[in-house]
């Protein structure tokens, strides 16, 4: 390394600017081989600049995300859910929707790739340079509940619900709120309207979502009519990917299988869920 090169380099780093520190010698030598122009080869590297920011903001979106794993549109399975087209992911797939500020509302049984979806369009936007954040409605609760006690709700929402323009709630309706709960949900809901994107999920109907919000039914209908108001609805149905290879062994029967055991008997009563 000449004493230029060191110079370079220290200069580089005084800027912020780690890539073209790393890069530069066998940048230098790359123009001198070819015979570049020093303007094209200030060119190349700031765009190797450029493109290591990217991917370092890419990561950082990323990690602060909370994804629970990785899960990207490409690896979704069509066959175990059925009732979304392809057109419908593809046409999300361009977050055109978080632009526009709309939401996606995923409802279906358990097992049929909600969260999948749910995980891959976040990922798809943090990619994009979207702040997003990922919880289950359990966890929001938990948080929201803290700092409700704590007397610091306000500065947990500007942090937590405000700061991402795409926010994503798993597994709304698998556990029931209590009144407080569903007031301080209700609070979610309202402060992202029309302001940021909503990516959920649920496994109840819309007509079964009060008895998740504390059987309020005035509290649930404000609710739905500002998580639908500009939403993509995705009702997904089918069976349970994740029992898939259970019931090719005949661990679990199938939910055709169960339909016409139930039948068999003369009953004619419905399954219970």
């Amino acid at each position: 390394m000449n004493l230029q090169h060191e110079r370079m380099v220290a200069l580089c780093d005084t800027l912020g600017l780690p890539s073209m520190a790393q890069g530069y010698a066998l940048a230098a030598q790359e123009a001198v081989r070819q015979e570049m122009a020093y303007s094209d080869f200030l060119e190349a590297l700031l765009r190797q600049e450029v493109a290591a920011r990217q991917v370092r903001k890419q990561s950082m979106l990323t990690r602060l995300a909370g994804f629970p794993a990785i899960k990207t549109l490409e690896d979704f399975n069509h066959d175990f859910a059925k009732g979304v087209k392809k057109s419908q992911i593809e046409e999300l797939a361009g977050l055109g929707f978080v632009e526009r500020r709309e939401n996606v509302v995923l409802v279906g049984p358990s097992g049929v790739g909600k969260t999948h979806l749910a995980i891959a369009l976040g990922y798809r936007a943090a990619q994009a340079g979207i702040k997003t954040r990922f919880l289950t409605a359990a966890d929001l609760l938990l948080i929201l509940t803290t700092a409700y006690t704590q007397n610091n709700l306000k500065s947990v929402m500007n942090r937590t619900i405000k700061a991402y323009r795409l926010l994503i709630i798993d597994e709304i309706g698998y556990l029931p709120m209590n009144r407080e709960q569903a007031n301080l949900f209700f609070q979610v809901i309202a402060a992202v309207y029309e302001k940021s994107s909503l990516v959920v999920t649920s496994n109840l109907p819309f007509g079964q979502w009060d008895t998740t919000f504390a059987q309020d039914t005035t509290l649930t209908a404000a609710l739905l009519d500002r998580l639908l108001h500009h939403a993509h609805v995705l009702p997904i149905a089918g069976e349970s990917y994740r029992l898939k290879h259970q019931r090719q062994a005949g661990v679990v029967p199938s939910a055709v299988g169960l339909h016409a055991v139930a039948n068999s008997d003369g009953a004619n009563r419905p399954l219970k869920k």
